[in-house]
């Protein structure tokens, strides 16, 4: 079984060593945040898409980091980064079972006061790279400043301790003139958040499972970027494997189940092997089929359209869930310094989900009943493990409520069934005063197994105004404000200020 955690150190460590001796400038970053909002979280916008570093509504935060960039001259290179985070939050009671007294409890939890928050390297073989550690990833496909979240990897959620190789960046394949062009990656990693689930799960039903790992994989083709019209295409894929699961009944342990994470896994894991059937795969799967056609008009403007198909089985693979996924266009002005530099609309769904039945006839021996084995999806959620979640909050999108803000312990995505839509527009009012602007709606009904007494929505609008004096190079100034009106989970209202500076150190 591979050690994640001794890994990353030692290969931090050795990429350090290469160093030894050299000049070379070195990154860092300083900042101070303070917010404060009513109820119980942060709010939507504020929250998403932060690698976890806000949820509850009210925290101050102080982080550092320092980090090399990943060398690209030559034929070898090399990176490193370290992000340090460290603060207080406001605490959110949580409900637990107490199966001898036959009774619920409240309980109040916190994020934790510090944290390593990023800590990897990275070097680098011409165009292939391989990293190991916690570094955080955005979508590979869609702008991260605006958009609403990649359905796979938004960086949602606090970075995942893996082994990262790849593509450094798309590469012509060989005899198509430069007209077509790959780019791909491949993760194992360990889950290190088993002390938080077990902090925040009720111990009533359903599972708790602990010790897991995550996979993840992509492939890309591209058409020539200097042309026009391209066009990229391909899917992304991640997993949950190994561990070990308790399934609980009204507060007591019915069954437990443990799972190999030994090399024949890790194989399986990034390729199907078996006799067919559901025996030739393991653990929890999910992913996405991805397209992006982006168009360059005159005078540098951009236009592209997407769309990101998410996937839980054959039936999503297979695009047998409807009108389901991200769907979304975004408008690109040529340069900096714009009133609208930057926007994106986009349009969400997911309440087909391949349909509301899941029912196999051989499990009903007799039964006149057709089968529908590919039906209720249940996006994000999985029987054996306890969702597709890091430290409770959304590693896919965040516009699926995560089991953070399930006040009732329950570690399952509750409200998956869900459509919506989101606006994100970015420029500048003035030399050194940029804003961004974010908003949206979002309605959910249940899930395909669990439909709620009644829908949950939420409104949200968000803006965020950030100053950065010339008088003093790498200083910034950001102020963020926004309101949440609905029951998803709540109403809220936040303002966040933070202060940041950047600079060199030359060594």
């Amino acid at each position: 079984m591979i050690n994640f955690r001794k890994l990353s150190i030692y290969s931090i460590l050795a990429l350090s060593g290469l160093s030894a001796g050299a000049a070379y400038p070195l990154d860092y970053e300083v900042s101070l945040t303070a917010g404060a909002g009513s109820g119980d979280f942060a709010p939507y916008y504020i929250s998403a898409m932060r690698g976890g570093r806000f949820s509850s509504a009210s925290n101050i935060q102080a982080e550092a980091s320092v980090w090399r960039p990943l060398d690209m001259a030559g034929r070898w290179g090399y990176g490193f980064g370290l992000d340090l985070i460290g603060g207080h939050a406001s605490a959110v009671d949580y409900e637990r079972y107490d199966a001898a007294d036959d009774g619920w409890l409240r309980h109040p939890m916190r994020p934790s006061s510090a944290r390593i928050q990023q800590l990897y390297g990275t070097v680098r073989y011409r165009s292939v790279f391989l990293s190991a550690g916690m570094r955080e990833h955005g979508s590979p496909l869609l702008n991260q400043r605006l958009t609403s979240g990649d359905l796979v990897e938004s960086g949602n959620a606090r970075p995942i301790p893996e082994v990262r190789a790849g593509f450094v960046d798309f590469q012509d394949i060989p005899f198509t003139n430069g007209w077509v062009q790959i780019q791909g990656e491949v993760a194992y990693g360990k889950m290190l958040d088993d002390d938080w689930w077990r902090d925040h799960y009720n111990y009533y039903n359903e599972n708790l499972s602990q010790g897991q790992y995550y996979s993840y994989k992509r492939c890309y083709f591209r058409t020539r970027p200097s042309e026009r019209l391209s066009v990229t295409v391909g899917m992304q894929a991640a997993g949950e494997f190994g561990g070990y699961t308790d399934f609980y009944n009204h507060g007591r342990v019915w069954r437990h189940e443990d799972r190999s994470a030994g090399v024949k896994t890790l194989l399986r894991m990034l390729l199907p092997i078996g006799e067919g059937g559901e025996s030739f795969y393991v653990g929890n799967h999910l992913g996405s089929w991805d397209l992006r056609a982006r168009y360059r008009l005159d005078g540098g403007h951009e236009l592209a359209g997407y769309f990101s198909w998410p996937f839980e089985d054959g039936s999503g693979i297979g695009k047998q869930n409807g009108w389901d996924g991200l769907w979304g266009i975004e408008y690109k002005a040529p340069g900096k310094g714009g009133v609208i530099s930057g926007a994106v609309i986009e349009y969400l769904d997911f309440t087909n989900q391949s349909g509301p039945i899941h029912f196999n006839p051989a499990d009903w021996a007799g039964t006149t009943i057709t089968g529908h084995t590919s039906g209720s999806d249940d996006y994000y959620n999985n029987v054996s493990y306890n969702s597709y979640a890091y430290y409770g909050q959304s590693i896919g999108t965040p516009a699926l409520m995560a089991p953070i803000y399930n006040l009732d312990g329950c570690n399952k995505f509750l409200a998956n069934a869900m459509r919506g839509f989101h606006v994100g527009v970015e420029g500048s009012i003035a030399p050194g005063v940029d804003y961004l602007v974010k908003g949206g709606y979002r309605k959910a009904w249940g899930s395909g197994y669990f439909m709620l007494p009644a829908p949950i929505h939420l409104s949200s609008v968000m803006a965020e105004v950030t100053w950065s004096p010339a008088r003093v190079k790498g200083l910034s100034v950001n102020a963020q404000v926004e309101v949440d009106r609905g029951n998803m989970p709540s109403n809220a209202f936040g303002a966040m200020v933070s202060v940041k500076y950047h600079g060199l150190l030359n060594l």
